[in-house]
Order: structure tokens, then C-alpha cells, then sequence
């Protein structure tokens, strides 16, 4: 077989593709618990979260395939069963917990700004260490997403109203009654 030759040695190559199953290993926990929620989530928000979480956990998917296909084009193979992706994973599992919905939201606003995290670290060691910028660009697109997925959902629990002039009105209460922040 040919060696590949894109101007990466067999290492950077390498310790990128560690960085890609991490993130791959995230972005099924993501997904399953968004799935998860979806499917159990009740209460008055029913519609709303129901419907955000489909399209979210459409994104996800994509991005699942993504990430594997960049991981296959560096000339590795994904991780791809459940025991690696528990293995890699940053994420939390909530393992026969069915929150409230609002807690629902909360968890996986965490776990999008865990992803970020793990992403902004991940985009500076592809570059700084493994010099492939390639890699950097493709995960800065999947953390802006994920900042994107979790801007939506912050959203949704904040709640607070708005002033005419778009000002909110001064409060020291950020989620509803009942919700930590």
C-alpha cells in the first residue's frame, strides 16, 4: 500500500486522529443523551424542546460522520464502539435520570460548553503541536456549532423579558424559579 503523503509525519498524524476520537467519542455521548431527552422530555416546553432537539441532534449526526471521515482521510480508522467511546469521552452520563425538562436543557448546555472546551483545546494542539491547520479549521467549524446548539438552549432557560428599548430589566435572577444556574 502507499504511504501517504500529505505533509504530516506518521506522529502528528497520529496524535491529531487522538484528538478526533475524543471528540468523536463527545459527539455520540451528545448525541444519545440529546435523543434521550428528546424522546422523554414532558411538561408545557414539550413542543418547543422536542423539535430543537431533533434538529439538533441532526447536527450531531452529521458531525459524527464528519469527524470520521477526517480520521479515515488522515489514514486511521474511528473508534466505533460504545466500551471506546465511554473510554474516550469528557461527557457525563445521567444513566436512569429523567430530569425535569429545564434540567434537561441545563445538563446539555454543559456538555456543549464541555465540547467547546475540549474543541479550543484540541484546535490550539492541532496547530501548535501536530501543525495541521487543516484539522484546526475543520474542528473551529464543529465548535461554532456547538456554540451555536448551546447559545439556543441557554437561551431557552434564561427567559427573562425585555425591556421595549431591548434592555433587560435588572434582576439577580437569571433562570426561572426552581432552575440553578
Amino acid at each position: 500500500m502507499r504511504k501517504l503523503n500529505i505533509g504530516l509525519s506518521d506522529e502528528q498524524r497520529q496524535g491529531v486522529c487522538e484528538l478526533l476520537n475524543r471528540d468523536l467519542a463527545d459527539a455520540n455521548l451528545l448525541l444519545i443523551k440529546t435523543k434521550k431527552y428528546h424522546w422523554d422530555v414532558t411538561g408545557p416546553e414539550f413542543r418547543s424542546l422536542h423539535q430543537i432537539w431533533e434538529e439538533q441532534y441532526t447536527i450531531l449526526n452529521e458531525t459524527i460522520d464528519a469527524v470520521a471521515e477526517r480520521i479515515r482521510a488522515l489514514g486511521n480508522f474511528p473508534i466505533g464502539t460504545a466500551e471506546d467511546f465511554l473510554k474516550y469521552t469528557s461527557i457525563k452520563e445521567h444513566s436512569g435520570d429523567v430530569p425535569v425538562a429545564q434540567k434537561m436543557v441545563l445538563n446539555l448546555v454543559e456538555d456543549h460548553e464541555q465540547v467547546i472546551r475540549n474543541l479550543r483545546q484540541h484546535i490550539d494542539q492541532c496547530s501548535d503541536d501536530f501543525h495541521d491547520e487543516g484539522t484546526a479549521d475543520f474542528l473551529t467549524g464543529i465548535m461554532e456549532q456547538h456554540e451555536e446548539m448551546a447559545w439556543m438552549l441557554r437561551s431557552f432557560v434564561e427567559g427573562q423579558a425585555v425591556q421595549p428599548d431591548g434592555q433587560q430589566p435588572p434582576s439577580d435572577v437569571r433562570f426561572p424559579a426552581g432552575v440553578a444556574g
